[in-house]
């Protein structure tokens, strides 16, 4: 087994709003090992990119605050230590790309500027030394005529090129952990491809673990090794990424996997829509928050929240309801 370098334990985030407390990160636990590829989805509001920024520390207070849990990285709870040593752990050791380039790139400085703003922050170097290492980190990532265009804007950059500028500010560093915050969205499915297949080239060569966060299972599919779906502000199906997909035990789960168009099905086949809307996070119902919108909803469900437990014959495959869907056949699987 290779080394933990992130092990998350009960995380719990919450929002203090006028309407109520949002509990958008409730108890959520899993780790992340060394060289591996860990996928986390499912849809807007479940509490994605809110374990993320927890784990980076960039809740904003008012209103946000981590209320309980461990970020352990590399043995270090980084809940505990202070914002001084948190600066030396953003972006040198654990680096993220953000859902969107062009609001995370800062407009008026060059794409060199922002690269090399990072090298002198935690690698100490200064002039042409940090230049160069910009200009191999544009090369590294696909990005032509690295040296003329660490003198452009962002704005005269495409959005798959400024996603790998991301990239290039993200691995500056030789980070041990990249946290990759939806980075295909607004993306043609083209450019959506490139980019996954760069950062699993860059996962490979660099051993760098990654955590890519994402509403879409197929996105993931080739990619991940490991697939934690999530479902209002908890883990409610998680397994290694070749069994969740050929055998998913949670409906929300089968429910993502129906959504997502395939190629080897006939064309006339329908999509299969998860009805319903996401739960309210601040009046959350009693029981499993999937139950109103589930196929497989018992009178246990209405009442109490199942425990997050192994599949049945399975060793490392956990899900988080009620029914048994072991012997169920897979929707679209």
């Amino acid at each position: 087994m290779a080394n933990t370098v992130l092990d998350i334990k009960n995380l719990r985030t919450q929002f203090y709003t006028m309407e109520g407390t949002v509990k958008a990160v409730d108890g959520v636990s899993y780790a992340v090992h060394e060289g591996e590829i860990v996928g986390v989805v499912g849809e807007s509001g479940c509490g994605k990119s809110v374990t993320a920024l927890s784990v980076m520390r960039l809740i904003p207070w008012p209103p946000g605050k981590i209320v309980g849990g461990e970020v352990l990285f590399e043995g270090e709870d980084l809940l505990k230590v202070d914002e001084s040593e948190m600066l030396n752990v953003r972006g040198a050791r654990i680096a993220m790309i953000f859902q969107e380039p062009m609001t995370s790139l800062n407009p008026v400085l060059t794409i060199g500027r922002q690269i090399t703003e990072t090298l002198e922050t935690h690698k100490g170097l200064r002039g042409e030394a940090a230049r160069r290492r910009a200009m191999e980190m544009l090369d590294l990532v696909g990005i032509p005529e690295a040296a003329r265009r660490l003198d452009e804007y962002p704005h005269q950059f495409s959005g798959g090129m400024r996603q790998r500028v991301m990239i290039a500010m993200a691995l500056s560093c030789e980070p041990k952990l990249l946290i990759a915050d939806e980075p295909t969205t607004a993306l043609d499915v083209t450019i959506q491809a490139q980019i996954l297949e760069l950062m699993r080239r860059l996962n490979t060569e660099l051993h760098t673990a990654i955590i890519i966060i994402t509403h879409n299972l197929g996105v993931v599919a080739r990619y991940a090794d490991w697939v934690n779906v999530m479902y209002a502000g908890r883990i409610i199906e998680a397994g290694p990424a070749e069994e969740i997909y050929a055998n998913p035990q949670h409906p929300y789960t089968r429910g993502l996997l129906a959504s997502v168009p395939r190629l080897d099905e006939p064309r006339k086949e329908k999509l299969v829509p998860i009805e319903g809307q996401p739960p309210d996070l601040v009046n959350l119902p009693p029981g499993c928050p999937f139950r109103p919108r589930c196929h497989y909803a018992m009178d246990i469900c209405g009442v109490e929240y199942p425990s997050f437990d192994l599949v049945t014959g399975k060793e490392d495959h956990r899900k988080a309801c009620w029914a048994d869907l072991t012997v169920a056949k897979a929707s679209r699987a």
